[in-house]
């Protein structure tokens, strides 16, 4: 049976840093999933364009199919030369997993992989390459459900150096941290902020360094299907609706839309309940029906979805706040967390009928507002490494 993944990162700039020097790049094949975390030489502008560089020409490189050895020549080839330390670098972490169960871990200059099974941290065999110069680990195993793989720059081991911890906070140290912390349930986003938390506390809240968690568990997949908008041609509402209710036995459903829950409920013969909460005056309430996991309103509430799923793609927004927003009981909120922590691949049946309550009824669907929200949803939900298909009716 194959394997599914949950991939978050979180990181921290340099205190009075507008961008990072670390970068992480969330890339899919057909058969695996790519982890790359680069982390450039110094900070600020010059080190985010260091660290950019080497994680796009690797993403790319290694999505062609090019050997490691080529992706390092190329690396040492490309990247510019700093004129003080007469080094050019950016170092990096590649992982990939492959939906067979294979995995492979490249290691250069970066902070060790924490591997944690079963509650216990596994250790990272030592299988040192010599490419270009430049001593290189590589890494092949197997993952099972359950695992847990956390990538890191070396801003994480330099917490607290010179202020709560004299030698900063050790790699040791840490992974003990991750392993008490890790717990099946918790999602990668929320286990990759607890690190980079934690760093950021031993920082005194002012890190010295651009500090970098990047998570990746193996779990269950966990598909997510979406309908919004009833479609064109009133004559595909049973079509449509019923192709929503195929997939597996875990898929999840979520209806956003007034009268796509009434064509569902008409169809499935299944009594639609309005929530009589509003728990955010700003929203409609949520409903109930039996075999869907969630029903909202349409337009307003995929508005919302789409800010805060914008603001943890952005990355830098994501902290305790943010996970209240999260936690809130609104339909907003809980579409939101249900795509960010529980879900692997997301598929949205989109109805193509105009609502001239929401748009000039004259204007081509591709420009309305319906049509813009799902466009801009998909994108974002890419931005996050999952799987993301549209079907129109």
């Amino acid at each position: 049976m194959g394997v599914t993944v949950d991939v978050a990162y979180k990181s921290l700039n340099k205190f009075n840093e507008v961008l990072c020097g670390d970068k992480v790049e969330l890339l899919q094949t057909e058969n695996s999933n790519i982890m790359i975390l680069a982390d450039g030489m110094g900070s600020g502008v010059k080190a985010n364009i260091l660290a950019t560089l080497t994680s796009k020409i690797l993403g790319t490189m290694f999505l062609n199919g090019a050997t490691l050895e080529e992706c390092v020549d190329t690396i040492v080839e490309t990247l510019p030369v700093c004129q003080v330390r007469q080094v050019a670098y950016s170092t990096f972490s590649i992982l990939q997993v492959f939906h067979n169960g294979d995995a492979y871990l490249v290691e250069f200059d970066n902070p060790s992989c924490i591997f944690i099974r079963d509650g216990s941290l596994m250790p990272v065999p030592e299988n040192t390459r010599i490419i270009q110069d430049k001593k290189i680990n590589e890494y092949r195993f197997r993952v099972k459900k359950g695992d847990a793989l956390v990538l890191l720059s070396d801003g994480t081991i330099h917490a607290g150096v010179g202020k709560l911890l004299n030698f900063g906070w050790l790699w040791e140290d840490m992974a003990s941290y991750a392993v008490k912390q890790y717990r099946l349930t918790i999602s990668a986003v929320r286990f990759a902020n607890a690190l980079c938390c934690a760093c950021d506390e031993l920082y005194q809240y002012r890190p010295g360094d651009d500090t970098t968690v990047a998570v990746m568990r193996i779990i269950d997949r966990k598909p997510v299907y979406l309908m919004t908008g009833p479609a064109k041609n009133p004559e595909d509402d049973i079509d449509m609706v019923k192709d929503f209710m195929q997939g597996a036995e875990e898929t999840k459903r979520i209806i956003c839309g007034g009268t796509s829950a009434n064509i569902a409920s008409r169809v499935l013969s299944s009594k639609l309940t309005v929530s009589l909460e509003y728990h955010d005056t700003d929203l409609p309430p949520t409903a109930h029906m039996d075999g869907i996991e969630l029903v909202t309103e349409g337009v307003l509430t995929l508005n919302r979805v789409l800010k805060l799923l914008r603001r943890y793609v952005k990355n830098e927004s994501v902290s305790e706040e943010f996970f209240l927003e999260l936690d809130q009981s609104n339909g907003a909120s809980k579409v939101a967390k249900m795509i960010i922590e529980d879900c692997t691949e997301l598929k949205l049946y989109v109805g193509k009928a105009i609502n001239s309550a929401y748009q000039n009824p004259g204007l081509p669907f591709d420009l309305g507002i319906r049509q813009n929200l799902v466009e801009q949803l998909k994108h974002a939900v890419e931005d996050m490494g999952k799987k993301v298909t549209v079907v129109y009716y």
